[in-house]
C-alpha cells in the first residue's frame, strides 16, 4: 500500500488510555465534513451527552479510517468509525500503511458494533467515456484522502484488477475536494467509499450530470477477492439525482471501534444508549438504519470488546466464537 499518512504514529502506538477518557470527555474520531462519518459521530456524541452520566463527547474531524485506528490504539480518541478492511488490516498487521519494514500491528483494537455499510462509489460526469475500472487507465483520478479508508479500498480493488497508480494520474482528495475537482473538470473520476447518499455527491449532482460507474462482471469478482470484508452491494436507483438505475458495486462495513482498555461500564452504557436512541442517529443520516445488533454480530471483522459481548448476550443474541476477545 502507498498510503503515507500516520506511518510513524501507527508504529509508535502505545496501549494506554488517553487523558480525554480519564477526564470524562470522550473524543469520537470521524472523517471529513463531506462524508457520513462526521455527522454520524456527531449524533453519537449527542447520545453520550444526553444519556450517559459523567461523560461528555465531541466529534473530531480526522483523515478517516487509517488515522482513526491509530488514534484509538494510542488512546488519543475513545470511539471511532473505520472501514472493516482497515480495521482488520490494522488489528492483524497484514498491511503496511505506506512505510518500510514490518507493518505495525494494533492488537488492542476492539469492535463495539457495525454502523452501516460503505459503498465504493466511482463517480464521473456524463460524457467522460469512463464505463469501467479499465477505462481509468490514462485518466486523472481521485483515490480518496491520504490515510482514508476510501484509498485503502480503491487501491485494493484496482490492484486486484491489474491497475496500479502508474496507470493513471492519481490525486488524493477528500470527498468535498473530489466533488469540486470533478465539477471544475480538474479530474475525470473519483472514488468515494461512504454510506450512500453522501452530501458531497448529492451537491455535485445538483450542478452536473453524474454517472456512478458500475463494478460488475469480472471486475466485481476480482475486487471481491481483494479483501476478506468486501461484499457485493447494489446502489439503489434514485439514490442520487439522475442515477435512475441500480448500480452494482462493492460494499464494506463500517465498524464502531474502541480500545480494549475502554472501561467495561462505559462500553456497555454506550451500546445501550446507542441502540435505545438509534432513531436519533437515523434522523441525522438514513445509513444508521443498518446499525443493528444483527449487523454487528454478522460483520464485525475483529473481536468485540468484552462489555460488547456482555451487552449482546444480555440482549438475547448468541455471539460467534470468532468475535470473543482473546484471553
Amino acid at each position: 500500500m502507498r498510503i503515507r499518512t500516520l506511518v510513524a504514529a501507527l508504529a509508535a502506538s502505545t496501549l494506554v488510555l488517553g487523558m480525554a477518557m480519564a477526564q470524562g470527555s470522550l473524543s469520537i474520531a470521524t472523517g471529513g465534513t463531506g462524508g457520513v462519518y462526521y455527522p454520524t459521530g456527531g449524533a453519537y456524541a449527542e447520545i453520550v451527552n444526553r444519556h450517559i452520566d459523567g461523560y461528555t463527547a465531541a466529534a473530531e474531524v480526522t483523515g478517516a479510517s487509517v488515522e482513526n485506528v491509530g488514534l484509538i490504539a494510542r488512546g488519543d480518541s475513545d470511539i471511532a468509525l473505520a472501514l472493516a478492511d482497515t480495521v482488520f488490516q490494522a488489528y492483524t498487521g497484514t498491511v503496511n500503511f505506506g512505510g518500510d519494514g514490518q507493518p505495525p500491528q494494533l492488537p488492542n483494537l476492539r469492535a463495539l458494533g457495525v454502523a452501516y455499510t460503505n459503498a465504493v462509489q466511482l463517480v464521473t460526469l456524463e460524457g467522460s467515456g469512463i464505463e469501467s475500472l479499465a477505462d481509468l487507465v490514462g485518466r486523472r483520478v481521485s483515490v480518496g484522502a491520504p490515510g482514508s479508508g476510501t484509498e485503502v479500498s480503491a487501491q485494493a480493488i484496482l490492484e486486484a484488477n491489474g491497475i496500479t497508480y502508474d496507470d493513471f494520474s492519481e490525486q488524493r482528495l477528500n470527498f468535498n475536494e473530489t466533488a469540486a475537482a470533478l465539477r471544475d473538470g480538474d479530474i475525470d473520476a473519483g472514488f468515494w467509499s461512504v454510506g450512500p447518499p453522501t452530501s458531497s455527491i448529492l451537491d455535485l449532482a445538483t450542478t452536473r450530470d453524474i454517472v456512478i460507474v458500475a463494478i460488475d462482471g469480472d471486475e466485481l469478482d476480482a475486487g471481491l477477492g481483494a479483501s476478506e470484508v468486501f461484499a457485493p452491494y447494489t446502489l439503489r436507483a434514485g439514490t442520487y439525482p439522475g442515477v435512475d438505475v441500480d448500480v452494482q458495486t462493492i460494499g464494506t462495513p463500517n465498524v464502531i471501534v474502541a480500545a480494549a482498555e475502554m472501561p467495561d461500564q462505559l462500553a456497555y452504557d454506550f451500546l445501550d444508549a446507542l441502540y435505545s436512541n438509534i432513531d436519533d442517529v437515523i434522523a441525522v443520516h438514513p445509513s444508521a438504519n443498518d446499525t443493528t445488533p444483527e449487523n454487528a454480530l454478522a460483520a464485525s471483522p475483529i473481536p468485540l470488546h468484552p462489555a460488547a459481548v456482555q451487552y449482546y448476550q444480555d440482549a438475547g443474541y448468541e455471539v460467534p466464537e470468532h468475535l470473543l476477545p482473546p484471553q
